[in-house]
């Protein structure tokens, strides 16, 4: 899954065996993090998000 940002950057999130990497990139491409999470930890950033306000 792969969403773009406001700004032009991405999120890209890839399963990985039994563990989640997510990969943020800024508008011209570049790496700006990269982070390993299990599948727990990954739904948990979504509940998370899905409370966030507007």
């Amino acid at each position: 899954m792969i969403h773009t940002t406001a700004d032009g950057g991405t999120v890209e999130v890839r399963r990985v065996g039994i563990t989640f990497d997510m990969h943020v990139r800024d508008p011209a491409g570049r790496t700006v993090a990269t982070v390993t999470m299990s599948a727990d930890d990954a739904y948990a950033l979504l509940l998370d998000l899905e409370d966030l306000e507007p």
